[in-house]
């Protein structure tokens, strides 16, 4: 199977200090990838680095085939999209929907932009009604739906998520997983997703990779997680952590 993002031997360095310390992974095209561990430990630094919004200090970063520079092109985020962990903060509040999603149709020169829109919009289950309202009359889950239009809008082949749904409440948190999960199957997409629920983690992704202090610790299926089947520490103590995460 094809490689959608292979990530070898990534540093990260902010100010001296190693925020990614010799990262590796290959996340297949179409699968969904996961990244797991503490707050601090790197996971959302490596999203940022491979969107070039993290100062990279050596390794390589390849996405769909093609080594990435310094800077990415507007081709990059043609292919690859960002939904942001909090909604509130990722959308302007004082702009209506079509003005979001109509922003970056603008910056790429895109021509069909009503029937992009359109689609968007009912993919997420909005639909027209919630076109022309404002980002600050909404829920934190229809925004978090907008954001997610946003990022459909360029019709990319990979989506990076960190933490999509952990500044939502636990009842909208499980209708946007589960959107999320309808569209990478209609549309076949690539996710690389960060959480540090290990729940959401092994019901969205079928691999993943626990990370502590900057590090890969271990590379595991879904089922070995929730098999217990894992071979470091960290992890056993993580899923000891993780309250309320069932072994099955």
């Amino acid at each position: 199977m094809t490689a959608a993002i292979v990530v070898e031997e990534l540093e990260v360095v902010f100010d001296r200090f190693r925020a990614l310390k010799g990262v590796s992974l290959e996340v297949r095209e179409g699968e969904s990838y996961g990244l797991v561990g503490e707050s601090g430990s790197g996971k959302s630094t490596l999203l940022r680095a491979i969107t070039g919004l993290a100062p990279v200090a050596s390794g390589a970063i390849t996405v769909n085939g093609k080594k990435l520079g310094k800077s990415r092109d507007k081709a990059f985020y043609r292919e690859v999209q960002m939904v942001f962990q909090d909604p509130y903060g990722s959308l302007h509040p004082r702009q209506t929907v079509d003005r979001l999603l109509q922003e970056p149709l603008a910056i790429h020169g895109i021509a069909d932009g009503e029937k992009r829109i359109e689609r968007a919009l009912d993919e997420v289950g909005l639909g027209k009604g919630f076109r022309f309202r404002y980002a600050h009359q909404l829920s934190g889950g229809q925004r978090q739906r907008v954001a997610i239009a946003r990022a459909l809008i360029l019709e990319p082949s990979i989506l990076l998520l960190d933490e999509p749904t952990s500044a939502l409440d636990a009842s909208v948190q499980a209708e946007v997983l589960n959107l999320l999960e309808e569209v990478r199957r209609r549309r076949k997409l690539t996710f690389l997703m960060v959480s540090h629920d290990l729940a959401i983690v092994t019901h969205m992704c079928e691999r993943l990779m626990v990370m502590q202090n900057g590090e890969a610790v271990e590379t595991l299926t879904a089922s070995q997680l929730i098999g217990h089947r894992v071979n470091a520490d960290y992890t056993r103590n993580l899923l000891r952590a993780s309250e309320g995460f069932v072994r099955v």
